[in-house]
């Protein structure tokens, strides 16, 4: 099947019995992002195997705004019953704690870490009426005329804020943020030339290069992306040591059993080695994580969030 088809799939299989074992009745996953973004597509796909395996229904809920705050904050206050489980990025809890301290929720204390799904760079995109068709170009644009590149976001905040960011900072060129609510309602403003840059993730900004509405000048993994290896690394064109990848993770609230917070890492990573999620997760420009417990997952967290603090401290980046 393919990719539309798995996006546009109800996850409407019929449930069969469980013997009281979860799951005896549809699980929600909230997305804190909108659909038809990175995260809202890989949660489909993946749910989609889970759904099969398990013969449950896994109903997707996207809950969008702030960065995914909001969907993460409406995930923390739920049951810890493995009825409401949380599929999120890095923003969430690698990135968002650091910058904000009005958050409705505790990063660390309000979930329990399940499993490590997923992870996929980003891209730099630009509008095509910009007269940059490399990094060192853009840069070189941006330096000429201070002031009147505008970037657009998912949100203060967020993995893209943070990335462009970083970019501008270490490139020694300022543009102006604009926030949206995710990518995807950026991309109508990017084509049109209301915004001209933006870190999208490769998932979700490759087709809009496939169809010539944008144009892409380069990703932000260390190596270049077997999706798209005609493009150069940021690192690679004039930023050493750049580099940046975003995660994919499933969380549930605090407190889930751990006999529970196992069995759901089962169901989700036998779902992520089967042929067929790879090879959608392939052409989504995303990589199955390789297969581990919640507590590597907690750890790489963790590690993560390190990481983008030192960003956060050295750019001082706050959205309070």
């Amino acid at each position: 099947m393919g990719l539309a088809g798995l996006v546009s799939l109800g996850l409407s299989l019929p449930a069969q019995a469980q013997g009281g074992a979860w799951p005896d009745k549809p699980v929600r996953v909230l997305v804190p992002f909108p659909a038809s973004g990175a995260t809202d597509l890989v949660a489909r796909v993946v749910t989609q195997r889970v759904s099969q395996e398990l013969g449950q229904q896994f109903v997707v809920d996207n809950k969008p705004g702030a960065g995914g705050t909001i969907g993460a904050g409406e995930a923390a206050k739920a049951a810890a019953d493995g009825y409401t489980l949380l599929l999120t990025t890095s923003s969430t809890h690698a990135i968002s704690p650091h910058i904000s301290k009005r958050l409705s929720y505790d990063a660390r204390k309000d979930f329990t870490p399940i499993a490590h799904l997923a992870d996929a760079p980003s891209v730099l995109l630009v509008t095509p009426g910009l007269p940059a068709k490399s990094v060192q170009e853009l840069v070189a644009y941006a330096k000429a005329h201070p002031g009147e590149l505008n970037y657009a976001s998912s949100g203060n905040g967020t993995i893209v804020h943070l990335n462009t960011a970083a970019f501008s900072a270490q490139a020694g060129i300022k543009m102006t943020h604009v926030p949206y609510k995710g990518t995807a309602q950026s991309i109508p403003d990017l084509t049109a030339g209301q915004v001209q840059v933006l870190f999208d993730s490769l998932p979700t900004g490759m087709p809009h290069v496939k169809s010539g509405r944008l144009r892409a000048l380069a990703v932000t993994s260390e190596q270049r992306s077997a999706l798209a290896p005609e493009l150069p690394t940021v690192a690679e064109s004039g930023l050493p040591g750049y580099a940046s990848v975003t995660w994919f993770g499933l969380y549930a609230p605090a407190g889930l059993p751990p006999a529970l917070v196992q069995r759901i890492n089962a169901a989700f990573t036998q779902a992520m080695r089967a042929p067929e999620v790879a090879d959608n997760l392939a052409r989504l420009g995303v990589e199955p994580a390789r297969p581990g417990s919640a507590a590597q997952f907690a750890a790489m967290v963790q590690a993560d969030s390190e990481r983008w603090a030192g960003v956060v401290r050295q750019f001082n980046i706050s959205i309070d």
